[in-house]
């Protein structure tokens, strides 16, 4: 059964999974710390999570999660911006850090007998970066030019615009991650420091680990370093929650639109193809059809034996690409497929995306498709766990968002679960529910 994690005890020290050999403490300060000791490995990956993204920003200063994140590589009293590149090259390891719309991550990966140098490199940068004025006006030139990639990319621009329609352009969610070139350009290095300082603190951090890692000892490095770094951290004190989780029940969607009579959202781009997205609002990341869910993506756009793919690419010959995908938030979801095609083929496409999701939720899917699918779901997640690296992500994405523990073995129950109808049911719903259409390609896409 999934372990409720807790939140309301400071001396909380639960064994999650024995057999797999996952552990969680609340340590001083309310930092949280989940580990997976593998000892058949000779490395470690090491994440350390803050609970903002860019959906906990104001309008005004969009974009600021972002430079912040990489502001935090740009040096600390300690070290300068090529001391912490350095760190990691000298040992062969590497260290990144992800900025998303509902959590920041910074990660290292590195030979289990260097993580005690990961742990002080990554803690000095959460807790002593210097946040300075001079490398503030350096790397927001060098996130300009990362926003001004993404818009040459019409994959990356189309998604976007895709994710704003469906979610509401002023919405939080529906802001770009990154922010807008305006928005970044009008950040100034007060407003950087007043988000760390609202953000960065240790009852706001979660720590993840699994490797060839001891949780006591590694309990015993972050504690040093986080004080070092100069953060206050309190015996009793208890780790942030974020806001509670909508009540149990239908997931929004929008109004059923007419699929004639929607109107293309259509940003022009010197490309030779017509990208093509259509969707609309789709399930949380909270919702108990988060599992069917994933059975419906697989079958209708998942991979080469996939509806989309054999209808659309294989026995028509109309696209190269084509497949279906789906984001998961705490309260917003969206579901949507994906085309590529000449321009003269969109309309054709178009009606077939849309008449597919429909003839899923009118004639319901074949046992061989709920077989295949929940084959190739078990089997790509079973396998992307062979990694250090995601099952350190598993370990703080169920700590951020779900708020319980469930193992794989559970997880994988689940799937095995879903059956032929509750997808057909969401089929229906979705293809009831289609509200948004984006295309980015030529001036004159007919």
């Amino acid at each position: 059964m999934p372990v409720d994690l807790i939140y309301d005890d400071p001396a909380s020290d639960v064994m999650l999974d024995a057999a797999a050999g996952v552990r969680r403490s609340i340590l001083p300060g309310g930092v949280r710390l989940l580990t997976q000791t593998d000892r058949t490995v000779r490395s470690a990956t090491l994440g350390l999570w803050l609970q903002v993204g860019s959906r906990d920003e104001t309008p005004q200063h969009a974009g600021s999660t972002h430079v912040l994140e990489h502001l935090l590589f740009k040096g600390t009293a300690r070290r300068s911006a090529l001391d912490i590149a350095a760190a990691f090259d000298e040992v062969g390891g590497d260290s990144n850090a992800i900025t998303a719309k509902e959590h920041t991550l910074y990660y290292g990966r590195v030979r289990s007998a260097d993580l005690p140098m990961a742990v002080d490199v990554l803690t000095d940068m959460v807790t002593a970066s210097l946040l300075q004025e001079e490398a503030l006006l350096t790397e927001r030139e060098v996130i300009l030019e990362e926003l001004a990639m993404a818009e040459d990319d019409p994959n990356d621009v189309g998604y976007e615009t895709f994710l704003a329609d469906v979610l509401g352009p002023q919405t939080a969610l529906g802001r770009p991650v990154g922010g807008t070139a305006q928005t970044v350009s009008s950040l100034d290095i007060e407003d950087v420091r007043a988000h760390y300082a609202e953000h960065y603190r240790p009852e706001n951090l979660v720590v993840t680990a699994v490797g060839d890692l001891d949780h006591d000892q590694l309990a015993e490095l972050l504690i040093a370093g986080l004080r070092r770094g100069g953060w206050e951290l309190t015996d009793g004190a208890l780790p942030q929650r974020r806001s509670p989780a909508p009540q149990e029940g239908p997931d929004p969607v929008s109004t059923p639109s007419d699929l004639a009579a929607l109107r293309p959202h259509r940003l022009t781009r010197p490309t030779e193809q017509n990208h093509i997205y259509l969707g609309g609002q789709g399930v949380t990341a909270l919702s108990e059809q988060r599992h069917t869910l994933s059975v419906l993506m697989s079958i209708l756009g998942g991979g080469m034996s996939s509806r989309l793919f054999q209808n659309i690419r294989e026995q028509r010959g109309l696209a190269y690409t084509v497949y279906s995908f789906s984001s998961g938030y705490r309260d917003a979801g969206l579901f949507g497929m994906y085309a590529a095609c000449r321009p003269g083929r969109t309309a054709q496409v178009v009606e077939l995306l849309a008449a597919e999701m429909d003839r899923m939720g009118s004639t319901g899917v074949t046992e061989q498709e709920l077989t295949r699918a929940k084959g190739q779901i078990t089997g790509s997640f079973a396998l992307g766990l062979e990694d250090t690296s995601s099952r350190m992500g598993r370990l703080g994405t169920i700590e951020l968002a779900h708020g319980r523990y469930t193992s794989v073995d559970e997880t994988l129950a689940r799937i095995s679960e879903v059956t032929g109808e509750q997808v057909r049911e969401l089929a229906q719903r979705f293809a009831t529910s289609i509200s948004t259409r984006v295309e980015v390609g030529p001036e004159h896409p007919a």
